[in-house]
């Protein structure tokens, strides 16, 4: 009877220990299971995750924006492992914009532009853009009014009357070119006004179909470097008098010139510019944005555009204008830089 007993009690021990083991053997898959979907790991801490596709919204193909969104597109791709595609837009405002809608992850823009769509101001206005921060600013964005010696244009005056492009719609160049007509008493109904980007402004210049434009972009910039190919480029100075007016209008302007040699010209020539910026949504992670600005920063030998001797880190948080992603300024903090 005893023995009976002994047998029954060893079984059900038996039993006991291998629903055990398959529970526990239950649980050890499941968590690893869910570690692996949700990046939880047994710590239970949240991994973030990196996307899998970075947007780097740029400009027209005859801009700086474009060439330079290539390069940085190609750094980022290397330094994070992210895919990433530079795309052509209209440029500034319609950049903010797009990352507003969420259909992209980092953009090219003007910081006076930046500045109205945070503010809700001009284009923006009861549309501001609140899910946007900087990454920082990179170099002078010279806004430049391009005509031919057989125009006979030589002074902002000389535009009355005349087609002068003021950029593709939804690009910064529109704001630009309303508020140095203003400084000089003229406004858009004073010209007649063509929306067209840097290419196609080149291009009715060329075929004679307009007149002049404005080009907001830094130098030398393609599309006019192509127009000095076949025609005698000027550029029309804003003189400095009317550049300081300008500026104590509008604080985010700079006085600016276009280089001697640039297009052809045998002199420099005064202008004003606005800071060209790099933006970024701000759902994307501290950590990614932390590592696509290291990787941008620590990476410029691998620009080869002009502009790119012009981009430094130190001088990244100078005339920003909005607030800046953290994960950009834990790099800032980590290299002790911070605004001049």
């Amino acid at each position: 009877m005893k023995k009976k007993n002994f047998l029954l009690l060893a079984a059900l021990m038996l039993v006991l220990s291998m629903f055990l083991a398959a529970c526990g053997g239950g649980n050890d898959t499941g968590g690893e299971d869910e570690g692996n979907n949700e990046g939880g790991g047994d710590s239970g801490e949240a991994v973030e995750e990196k996307p899998e596709f970075i947007s780097v919204l740029t400009g027209g193909t005859g801009g700086t924006y474009f060439p330079l969104g290539g390069a940085f597109a190609n750094i980022i791709q290397d330094e994070t492992g992210i895919t990433t595609n530079a795309e052509t837009t209209g440029a500034s405002a319609e950049n903010m914009q797009t990352l507003k809608d969420g259909n992209g992850e980092i953009a090219f823009t003007q910081t006076d532009i930046a500045s109205y769509a945070k503010e809700g101001k001009l284009m923006f206005e009861g549309n501001a853009v609140d899910n946007v921060s900087a990454i920082g600013t990179l170099y002078p964005e010279t806004i430049q009014i391009v005509t031919t010696a057989k125009s006979g244009i030589k002074t902002v005056e000389d535009l009355k009357g005349k087609k002068v492009s003021v950029g593709a719609p939804g690009s910064g160049t529109a704001a630009n070119a309303e508020q140095i007509l203003e400084v000089y008493g003229l406004t858009f109904d004073d010209i007649s006004k063509q929306d067209l980007s840097f290419d196609e402004s080149v291009a009715g210049i060329q075929d004679g179909n307009i007149d002049a434009a404005f080009v907001t972009a830094g130098t030398p910039t393609g599309a006019v470097d192509g127009l000095a190919a076949t025609e005698d480029v000027v550029i029309v100075p804003v003189d400095d008098d009317k550049a300081q007016e300008l500026i104590e209008k509008y604080p985010y302007y700079t006085v600016d010139e276009v280089p001697a040699d640039t297009y052809g010209l045998t002199a420099a020539v005064p202008t004003v510019a606005v800071q060209a910026m790099l933006v970024v949504a701000n759902d994307l992670s501290e950590d990614v944005v932390y590592d696509i600005t290291k990787g941008i920063f620590e990476n410029l030998d691998k620009v080869t555009h002009a502009k790119g001797k012009l981009i430094s880190a130190e001088k990244a948080l100078n005339g920003v204008g909005i607030d800046v992603h953290p994960g950009a300024q834990k790099y800032y903090d980590e290299q002790g830089i911070k605004a001049e």
